[in-house]
């Protein structure tokens, strides 16, 4: 399997993700706080996609 960089786009919106659930274990946000683990695997996710993927 070969690896690709991802895109920026992709990197900032799984770090948005990540991000998002960092504060909202902190800091009570409606519904983020929530699903805040699942918004990390989400995030996660998308950046391996974007790896895995080639052009995304």
């Amino acid at each position: 399997m070969r690896l690709n960089a991802p895109t920026q786009m992709i990197f900032l919106i799984s770090l948005v993700l990540a991000v998002l659930a960092v504060v909202a274990h902190f800091v009570v946000i409606p519904y983020a706080t929530q699903y805040q683990f699942w918004l990390a695997v989400v995030g996660y996710v998308v950046l391996a996609a974007g790896c895995v993927l080639k052009g995304m």
